[in-house]
């Protein structure tokens, strides 16, 4: 008989193995001596030490299920107990309880992971929804968009939830992208109405504006065009294609009636600069009447002088008042002397002139003699008041001499 700490075989050839409950008889050994028959018995133990190694490495190192892993230990537990094999069979029990108790506690781990992982993900999804809540009121309709489109992305990145909260989450999320689509439709409908109301009103500025561009009516034609300007840009923007088409046909009037106005313009300016050549010359002539020395032959050189005056035409309208002033100046002077001339030789105002004066000689006359009768009496008061009377009559008749004096001229 032979035998080892774990096991023996008996005269029979059969083959124990030793465990805390005795004796359990696992074969039976007839090709050999005992010894080899432990050996192979040893072996099957050996082998399965190595299985549960291996088990218990690919819980230890891998993310074996908890299910499938407590499938496996409850396999190699049933190898164990029912093992044709020598050796310390309680020890690989005590293991496989050790790695029962390691996937328990794994499982504990995991499901914490799960619960901490699925709060995470709670927090994240509310705050995905509270700001695309805030997004669906936006008006920066592009940068918005694209932020929206980022959190659905984002949302997708995330672990579920359990089905009740992930579906009341996500209605709310879906929900604020439904807001914020319809409200961005309904402004660019909105826009493209506006943009189609402004290409509509632009054809019309363009029509107008073509049909004045061979106006030669410089002035109001121009004074229009800056109305349409006006319109246009008080009008919007019509959509792109038509914006820029509307606009260069628009432009290209105005360029027309403008580039025509310039050229007319500028001739003008060049027969207006001649002009004032012209009326510079004249005007040195005029000025060479004055001082007036013979009225009649200067009122018909004069008169002569602004015929051609008239119909020189216009000069630049920056030099027409300085221009003009010096003409007038002349003018004036003609109509002094001819005033002065009309005073000196006019019967009338000569009579009402003499008779005037005449007044004034007898009242002088009247008042001398007066203050002599006053003086004589001794009333100096009245005298005085009477001389002072008599210097303004004085004056009066002074004044009235020489007006005479001129018309005697």
């Amino acid at each position: 008989m032979s035998s080892d700490p774990w096991g023996r075989v008996d005269e029979t050839g059969t083959v124990y193995v030793r465990t805390a409950d005795g004796e359990k008889e696992v074969g039976s050994w007839q090709a050999g001596s005992p010894e080899e028959a432990l050996a192979y018995f040893e072996r099957k133990y050996e082998g399965l030490v190595v299985e549960i190694g291996l088990l218990e490495r690919r819980v230890r190192t891998t993310d074996l299920a908890p299910k499938d892993a407590l499938a496996a230990i409850e396999h190699l537990r049933v190898s164990v107990t029912e093992a044709h094999a020598v050796g310390d069979l309680a020890a690989l029990g005590e293991r496989l309880d050790a790695l029962v108790a390691l996937v328990d506690s794994r499982r504990e781990e995991r499901k914490a992971a799960r619960a901490k992982q699925s709060e995470e993900a709670k927090v994240a999804k509310e705050q995905l929804v509270a700001e695309a809540e805030q997004l669906a009121e936006s008006e920066q309709w592009r940068t918005a968009g694209e932020r929206l489109r980022a959190l659905v992305d984002t949302w997708k990145g995330l672990p579920r939830l359990d089905r009740k909260a992930d579906d009341e989450l996500w209605h709310r999320f879906s929900h604020a992208r439904s807001v914020f689509s319809k409200r961005r439709k309904a402004h660019f409908a909105s826009l493209d109405a506006q943009r189609e109301e402004a290409r509509r009103t632009k054809e019309k500025l363009v029509t107008e504006a073509q049909s004045l561009s061979n106006s030669t009516d410089w002035g109001p034609t121009a004074a229009r065009y800056r109305e349409l300007m006006t319109e246009w840009k008080a009008a919007g923007r019509a959509q792109r294609e038509a914006e820029d088409d509307l606009w260069n046909r628009f432009r290209g009037a105005q360029d027309v009636f403008f580039a025509a106005r310039s050229e007319v313009f500028a001739e003008r300016d060049t027969e207006q600069r001649d002009n004032l050549a012209l009326k510079e010359e004249l005007v040195v002539e005029a000025e060479k009447l004055l001082p007036v020395t013979e009225l009649k032959s200067a009122r018909a050189a004069f008169r002569s002088l602004n015929e051609r005056w008239e119909a020189i035409g216009h000069v630049p309208r920056d030099a027409r008042p300085r221009i003009e002033a010096r003409m007038h100046a002349v003018e004036r002077a003609l109509a002094e002397s001819e005033e002065a001339e009309w005073r000196r030789t006019n019967p009338e105002v000569r009579a009402r002139a003499a008779g005037l004066t005449g007044q004034l000689q007898a009242a002088v006359e009247k008042l001398q003699k007066q203050i002599d009768a006053a003086r004589s009496a001794g009333n100096t008061a009245k005298a005085d008041k009477l001389q002072s009377e008599l210097d303004g009559r004085q004056a009066l008749l002074d004044a009235a001499l020489k007006g005479m004096g001129e018309f005697g001229g």
